[in-house]
């Protein structure tokens, strides 16, 4: 599975555990000005005690042209609806797409025919590569794309979010023991690590967890985020 570090990706980790599926995780080090996201990465998996996870570095001028990899401004205080209107300038150029290759590559290679990925279709910001329909093309790329695949067994592509709130992702996330102190979801976190708030991550978390009724346990800038 894809593991970022973030909210989604830890609640989909754990849906996959809940499941009965052994886990191997797969993290990506791709020039994101802001690593903490690995960090949290390396935490949730051991703390889930999966079978292994592994972090894959990439050459950086893959992805150049993002905020979250360059110097473009993350967008911040957008309303949800602002969000869906265009796509951000923290669009990181196919990243997905890069992502689930390179994991269907390694499930192969250590005979897995499940690829869990964390994507969300209804409180996103307008990716193009959170959509169902680009959830069901890599699908049949992948009946398609592999030895395994053309010899019968195929691999499967799980987005177990796609059609969920954050509110909802969070409250199954609860259900299932996931420590969402841990994961780790600003854009624009400051030198010690306190996420911003204002960004359209922070703006999505936090909505969740108010909707669930309970505060966020990530750690703001500013006390009153934190607050109901």
């Amino acid at each position: 599975m894809l593991l970022s570090g973030g909210l989604d990706s830890a609640t989909t980790l754990y849906i996959a555990r809940e499941e009965g599926y052994r886990i191997h995780a797969i993290s990506f080090r791709y020039g994101q000005q802001h690593t903490l996201e690995l960090e949290s990465a390396a935490v949730i998996a051991r703390n889930a005690e999966i079978e292994d996870h592994i972090t894959i570095s990439l050459d950086t001028r893959l992805f150049e042209g993002s905020a979250l990899t360059g110097s473009e401004t993350v967008p911040e205080n957008r309303s949800p609806d602002e969000m869906t209107v265009r796509i951000p300038p923290t669009y990181v150029p196919a990243r997905n797409t890069v992502f689930l290759a390179m994991a269907l590559a390694y499930a192969e290679v250590i005979s897995a025919r499940d690829i869990f990925i964390g994507v969300n279709a209804l409180d996103y910001s307008g990716y193009p590569d959170c959509r169902p329909e680009f959830v069901a093309a890599f699908q049949r790329l992948a009946e398609l794309a592999t030895k395994e695949a053309v010899e019968g067994s195929p691999a499967r592509i799980h987005a177990p979010l796609l059609s969920m709130t954050k509110a909802e992702i969070i409250g199954r996330g609860l259900e299932l023991g996931v420590d969402y102190s841990l994961t780790h979801s600003c854009y624009i976190p400051d030198r010690e690590g306190r996420a911003c708030g204002r960004c359209d991550a922070c703006i999505l978390r936090l909505r969740g967890f108010h909707e669930n009724g309970i505060q966020d346990p990530a750690i703001y800038q500013s006390s009153m985020h934190n607050e109901l």
